[in-house]
């Protein structure tokens, strides 16, 4: 089918076309930036074509060179027969307008913090200037550490991960954005490696999915990192301990926001004397929680 093609297809709307009705005939799964066949089709053919990612209407009905075609088809081959995400393909992510290399040796940046920072964070963060230190745990590619930075132009960043891996890609996007000299890369699992330092700000997407969802998860997910994804029987180790040792680590105004995908039922009643603030994101205010220093002074940890 995939040869055949190439001598059928002429246009833009043509590749489009054929790109979602093989997706769908494959029955692919659509959960690392794109929603749909729809929009992963869109965005596999613009960048096959070297067009803008938010400019398709123009070029719908330009005729295309052979050599065009062959290099769209052959990305929406291999996302059809791999059954990888698209990052993995492309070597990109965005985060809003920010764009970040990205290969196997990190998950595929999708955090709703992205989308906080800074202004939801407004009423706990007056002002930016106010974020002298910020900590990233469980930074991966490096994105959320990077933001920091790029929101926060007075903060000195820390981003650590346990995977080494994972630092050689982050080590990438920071070199990208040229902030070597304000985030610094370290190895450790959660705070090992940051014992006895302190944060103004210290944000966390780490590993969420409960062991049965790691079970049966959809093919695209099985090229992630195992470690970036599941976290113990009900998905909440690293959080936990997260929780329990943030106090050491904010400074009297400090603030953790965590993420924690659709676990707010299963975390809520481990901790009853936590006041945990929900953040509202793009799908609701049941993913994101802030607390505060002296709330978790007060609650005892």
């Amino acid at each position: 089918m995939f040869n055949a093609a190439h001598t059928h297809l002429l246009t833009v709307r043509d590749l489009l076309r054929f790109a979602v009705s093989r997706f769908n005939e494959a029955g692919l799964f659509f959960g690392h930036g794109n929603n749909s066949a729809w929009n992963e089709a869109a965005y596999l053919v613009l960048y096959g074509l070297n067009l803008p990612l938010d400019h398709l209407e123009p070029f719908l009905d330009a005729r295309l060179m052979p050599d065009e075609i062959r290099q769209v088809l052959s990305l929406v081959e291999a996302r059809v027969t791999t059954r990888k995400p698209a990052a993995y393909l492309t070597h990109e992510a965005w985060l809003g307008a920010y764009r970040f290399y990205v290969d196997e040796r990190v998950i595929v940046p999708r955090s709703f913090i992205a989308e906080l920072l800074p202004d939801a964070l407004e009423p706990w963060i007056e002002y930016p200037e106010l974020v002298h230190r910020a900590l990233d745990l469980c930074t991966g590619s490096g994105c959320l550490a990077i933001l920091l930075a790029e929101h926060y132009p007075d903060a000195e960043v820390d981003a650590v991960d346990l995977s080494t891996e994972a630092l050689e890609v982050a080590a990438i996007n920071v070199e990208t954005y040229g902030l070597e000299t304000r985030v610094q890369l370290l190895a450790s699992d959660l705070f090992t490696a940051v014992e006895g330092q302190t944060y103004d700000l210290i944000v966390s997407n780490p590993p969420y999915v409960d062991a049965p969802s790691v079970a049966s998860l959809p093919d695209e997910y099985l090229h992630e990192p195992e470690l970036a994804l599941g976290s113990g029987e009900d998905g909440l180790d690293a959080t936990r301990a997260i929780i329990e040792n943030a106090s050491r680590f904010l400074s009297p105004h400090g603030i953790l926001v965590v993420e924690i995908g659709h676990n707010r039922d299963a975390l809520e009643p481990q901790y009853p004397t936590l006041a945990f603030t929900w953040l509202e994101t793009s799908s609701g205010d049941g993913f994101v929680f802030l607390l505060t220093h002296d709330q978790l002074i007060e609650a005892g940890y």
